[in-house]
């Protein structure tokens, strides 16, 4: 189970956005990278081209791009700072079977992420 997912607030720790937060919008997890919400954004020329309609594409655009996980903290849900994450194993019974779910525990309150 991954320690950041899809949809998570969090706060930068490093690089030039740092102290900003923002929602995760992308993972990528073989290269250990993550694209969030207004952090990292840099200046992407775009070739022009034609929509459907005949109107002209491209030109400068600036987009979000992807930082690496160790520079960023999961943002903890009480505390409202950065933390580390954590896992606890809990026994869920479901359609009268018990299984056994991990969850994912901010380690600076206790609380759930």
């Amino acid at each position: 189970m991954a320690k950041i997912k899809k949809g998570d607030q969090v706060i930068v720790i490093a690089g030039r956005d740092k102290g900003k937060t923002g929602r995760v919008l992308e993972v990528f997890k073989d290269s250990d990278r993550i694209v969030v919400e207004g952090v990292q954004r840099v200046t992407k020329h775009v070739k022009a081209g034609q929509t459907a309609r005949g109107t002209r594409t491209g030109g400068i655009e600036t987009v979000e791009a992807a930082i690496h996980v160790s520079n960023v903290m999961v943002v903890d849900p009480e505390t409202k700072k950065g933390t580390r994450v954590g896992f606890r194993t809990e026994q869920v019974e479901r359609d009268g079977r018990t299984r056994t779910v991990r969850v994912r525990v901010a380690k600076r309150s206790g609380k759930d992420i």
